[in-house]
């Protein structure tokens, strides 16, 4: 499908090719049409002002009414990195674009089911309860759900990294914390958080992992 597709629609930053259309490199047709959506604004307005909020409102609006222009004569694909529906992008177009044209989302593995595999161990047991958290929220409230998460995901790390190791520090969990740089990708690191200096930088494709410790049979002598 992906090969057939004539419309081919990513996400990326300004001046960058974009993860979702790095990774399907030499897949799609050589006729195949690329629209590019670049982000108008990355870092320049805080995410939680209005006036970041108001440009992106427009942005997806704007990309919307030009994916269903082209769904008038073509099907048109949207790449995505992970689920398309897990602090994905696609969701501000899927909730624009689902009840005016026929929308199929194929599900995708989401970035921390990667990241864990790379550690080889158990994220969860018995009734642990998994906290998937972003880096960004403020210091407190970043604090509060660490403290009350067994195991842990923090996403969205990349230059909020400093922050989130305070907050696990303050919660007696940096130790048993994780840290994984381009998961699941060729330059893929992955290294203990306390090992990690504290004014290091992450990449955007970063999250932090703390494993759970709960119910479960114990090992039995042989």
């Amino acid at each position: 499908w992906l090969m057939r597709a004539r419309h081919v629609a990513y996400f990326r930053k300004r001046g960058h090719p974009g993860q979702a259309r790095r990774i399907v490199q030499g897949l799609l047709a050589p006729t195949a049409v690329e629209h590019a959506m670049e982000y108008p604004v990355t870092t320049e307005l805080r995410f939680d002002s209005v006036a970041y909020n108001d440009v992106l409102a427009r942005f997806y609006d704007e990309w919307a009414a030009r994916l269903l222009a082209l769904t008038a004569h073509d099907d048109v694909v949207v790449l995505c990195e992970g689920d398309p529906l897990f602090y994905g992008s696609f969701m501000h177009l899927h909730v624009r674009l689902s009840h005016r044209v026929a929308v199929e989302v194929v599900p995708g593995l989401p970035g921390m089911v990667g990241c864990w595999a790379a550690l080889g161990m158990p994220m969860t047991w018995g009734d642990d309860v998994l906290t998937v958290v972003l880096g960004t929220l403020p210091p407190d409230r970043l604090v509060a759900h660490m403290q009350a998460a067994d195991a842990l995901v923090v996403m969205k790390v990349g230059r909020h990294l400093a922050q989130v190791r305070r907050a696990l520090d303050r919660v007696g969990r940096l130790d048993q914390a994780w840290l994984v740089e381009f998961g699941t990708m060729p330059q893929q690191r992955v290294r203990r958080l306390a090992d990690v200096g504290p004014d290091e930088r992450c990449p955007y494709f970063s999250l932090v992992l703390v494993h759970g410790h709960g119910r479960r049979p114990q090992e039995r002598g042989a």
